[in-house]
């Protein structure tokens, strides 16, 4: 427990200036999603270099991989809480149990889906209404993909481990190394050697596989409560249950919010494949800020964990107002910028193919108005996640897309003639709705804890 106790970093995320604490905090996870963002954004212009038709295949293949990596993408998050938690109360013994028990289970699912999803990779693309040219551009693509499940399920822990500190100066100096080295292979395999869409996965998995080596050899050699430990793990019920009862809704969170942009790419392509990819385009383009603000969600939530497992309540709603000013900010700015330098965004990804460039134009001239709406969700998921409500998180982001978003783009498709547009119209919909419903659920939730303090935020075995 001293090595917890007397952590410097602790301290300052528990009694330091709030807003420096948000700062230091969110800002590393904020240009670190920034960069994780470009992952995408970069195989999507890398793919404009081959065809528009690889473009679309990128775009729709990445939501399907999206939907499988929520199991992980979920694990990882309630892991992160429960350990911040712990962290904010200096419970050494329980800290290790459950790195160590959370990592040996993100381990195992990601084998077992990796074992049982292989065979199976054309199917689960017919399954997933895949355009029959993009199973053919896509499948093997898509194979290399799934081979990268493990590799991203173990990073996912590692960085959750690493937010639970406080730590995330670390989180944006190796993912910058990642970036880089899927930057230069994407580079060299796409633009020297020629090759297709298969090897632009080849370039992720060894990408990834770089930073689950330095990940684990990092819990290895380190001294203290986050050292990997054969002997801690737990897999007793009194232990698993907690990380469950937060996972499951994130995980259906995640992986129905997925599905959902499948439906939505499916859709879509009752206008053609080439209006997938400038879907994927689009949201690529607007993803940039969105995903900025996510890492401020991130950060919130880790602050928002270690201050409740000290039993600062007042102080951690605060980190959430702190969070929605800077989002409100970040929207605000995205929305300027992008509106006065669409066209040179819209180029990048287009090569020339002006067809292209209107289609995604028109979809992103939708879109974006409601990128404001979309950062201030941002925050409220942090204040969600933070406080343990992760049940709340799965209805809002199931509302988003299937009771704003699918239905509006129905009525588009079949009550009106605006073409191609329509998909852009119920983006914006659907993200306008989502920011003011996450609005009304963040004021309730506050003024819940607010009025019936610890009795009112979702208690783990940290509180017990």
């Amino acid at each position: 427990m001293s090595t917890i106790l007397n952590s410097k970093r602790r301290r300052f995320v528990l009694e330091g200036s709030i807003w420096k604490v948000v700062l230091s905090i969110s800002l590393p996870l904020a240009i670190y999603n920034t960069f994780n963002h470009l992952f995408s954004f970069l195989d999507t212009m890398m793919a404009a270099h081959i065809s528009s038709d690889v473009v679309s295949a990128v775009a729709y293949l990445s939501q399907i991989k999206t939907m499988i990596v929520a199991v992980g993408a979920g694990l990882a998050v309630a892991g992160g809480i429960i350990i911040a938690r712990f962290y904010g109360a200096g419970d050494s013994k329980n800290v290790k149990k459950y790195v160590n028990t959370v990592l040996f289970l993100a381990i195992g699912i990601g084998v077992l889906l990796l074992v049982v999803l292989l065979p199976f990779a054309r199917p689960i693309l017919r399954l997933a209404n895949t355009p029959e040219e993009l199973i053919n551009v896509g499948t093997s693509y898509f194979i290399v993909e799934i081979l990268t499940i493990v590799t991203i399920f173990i990073n996912n822990v590692y960085i959750a481990i690493e937010k639970a500190k406080g730590n995330t100066k670390i989180i944006l100096k190796l993912n910058m190394l990642v970036i880089l080295v899927k930057l230069i292979l994407t580079a060299l395999f796409v633009y020297v050697f020629n090759y297709g869409i298969t090897m632009m996965a080849v370039a992720t998995l060894i990408a990834h596989t770089l930073l689950t080596v330095i990940g684990l050899y990092n819990m290895m050699t380190t001294v203290g409560e986050f050292r990997l430990s054969y002997r801690s793990i737990d897999l007793s019920k009194e232990t698993v249950m907690p990380i469950i009862t937060l996972a499951s809704p994130i995980f259906f969170e995640k992986f129905s919010f997925s599905f959902g942009k499948v439906i939505v790419n499916s859709m879509s392509a009752f206008y053609g494949s080439m209006v997938v990819g400038a879907l994927g385009v689009s949201n690529n383009i607007a993803g940039i800020i969105t995903s900025t603000a996510n890492g401020f969600q991130d950060g919130e939530a880790a602050i928002i964990s270690q201050n409740l497992g000290n039993n600062n309540i007042d102080r951690a709603i605060d980190a959430f107002k702190k969070t929605l000013y800077i989002t409100i900010g970040l929207g605000i700015f995205g929305l300027v910028v992008t509106v006065f330098f669409m066209d040179q965004m819209i180029g990048i990804f287009v090569s020339g193919d002006q067809e292209f460039a209107k289609v995604i134009k028109g979809i992103l001239s939708y879109e974006i108005y409601a990128l404001v709406t979309l950062t201030v969700s941002s925050a409220v998921m942090g204040l969600l996640y933070g406080f343990g409500y992760t049940r709340l998180t799965l209805v809002i982001n199931f509302l988003r897309l299937f009771a704003f978003r699918i239905p509006t783009l129905y009525i588009m498709q079949n009550f009106t003639n605006l073409g191609s547009e329509s998909v852009g119209v119920a983006m914006m919909v659907s993200n306008a709705m989502v920011g003011v419903t996450s609005l009304i659920v963040g004021f309730v939730v506050i003024h819940k804890l607010k009025r019936e303090g610890k009795k009112a935020y979702v208690s783990l075995v940290a509180d017990n």
